[in-house]
């Protein structure tokens, strides 16, 4: 479970019962009832078809007016989905959005280059969402070489 099953990341919450088994006294070994909980497990797994989850943040910037075009244009680039805006006082505005999080770990340094250094921005997990199938398949691909290595 801590290697994970598709990219290496971790496994969770996943709970496992096991239904059936025999113990004979001069056959069985614990190292036997491992090995075989984990093919099993394993074999379920992959039967299971996992997928990778990613952190999805939503994200208020607040900047001046003249710069919210620049900004919910960055941020369609960075696979984010914009809830709306706001116009506030003092000709400045608030967008909304939700985002990947590995999208927008930069984020500070672009938007003081989007702003000249007028915006802010505030965030906070909202959730978790499915990573696309070519961003998982690159991960499976970076991930793989290392496991050759071991």
């Amino acid at each position: 479970m801590t290697e994970g099953a598709v990219a290496g990341f971790p496994i969770q919450d996943v709970r496992v019962t096991v239904y059936d088994g025999k113990h004979h006294a001069v056959d069985s070994k614990e190292v036997a009832f491992v090995a075989a909980g984990r093919k099993a497990f394993l074999d379920a797994v992959q039967k299971a078809n996992p997928i990778v989850l990613e952190p999805v943040v939503r994200i208020e910037i607040v900047a001046p007016e003249s710069a919210i075009g620049d900004i919910t244009g960055d941020l369609a680039t960075k696979r984010a989905r914009i809830n709306g805006n706001t116009t506030l006082p003092g000709h400045r505005a608030a967008v909304s959005a939700l985002a990947p999080l590995s999208e927008i770990v930069d984020y500070p340094s672009r938007l003081k280059s989007l702003t000249g250094g007028e915006g802010s921005y505030t965030m906070d997990l909202s959730h978790y969402d499915p990573v696309p199938m070519r961003k998982q398949q690159e991960l499976v691909h970076a991930w793989r070489p290392n496991r050759a290595e071991e």
